[in-house]
């Protein structure tokens, strides 16, 4: 469990930051989700482009489009920039909710195989910057993510 509180402790900051600002602009659930997904994955981005290389060479381990394509893992890091700052603009929603998704089911789909097949890999999710294992709770964490962005563009169509 050591080994994950870099990322629980990530996640947990990420939480209480999206609470305050939902909290402070008397929002609800809605814009906590947007605050939660933008900051998650702008912090996540800072710490790959600390070292894109390194995150790119460890993403090709186990990501299924970085394996096909090595361009991909260099891309990455600010796919995932531009959408975290789509979800705190609020900027194309249903466009940011349907490539969240595709890029999260991608991801989950890569973990899952890199699981299956017992790879003893770093998980690239914080970049370089920490070292916390490929496991069951980087699976969570792409679910999660894919869930909430679904729960998002459903609520959009609304």
């Amino acid at each position: 469990m050591k080994r994950y509180w870099p990322l629980f402790a990530l996640i947990l900051i990420v939480a209480l930051e999206a609470m305050a600002l939902t909290y402070g602009l008397h929002k609800g659930l809605f814009a906590w989700m947007h605050f939660f997904m933008g900051l998650f994955l702008c912090k996540f981005a800072l710490l790959k482009l600390f070292n894109v290389k390194g995150f790119s060479e460890g993403f090709q381990m186990y990501d299924l489009v970085a394996k096909k394509v090595p361009g991909y893992g260099y891309l990455y890091p600010f796919i995932e920039l531009t959408l975290g700052l789509a979800y705190l603009s609020f900027a194309y929603p249903v466009a940011t909710y349907l490539i969240t998704i595709l890029l999260m089911a991608v991801g989950t789909l890569g973990v899952i195989r890199a699981l299956r097949q017992g790879l003893d890999v770093r998980c690239a999710c914080m970049g370089t910057a920490l070292n916390v294992p490929l496991s069951t709770v980087t699976l969570s964490e792409d679910i999660g993510m894919g869930i909430m962005a679904c729960i998002m563009l459903i609520g959009s169509l609304m």
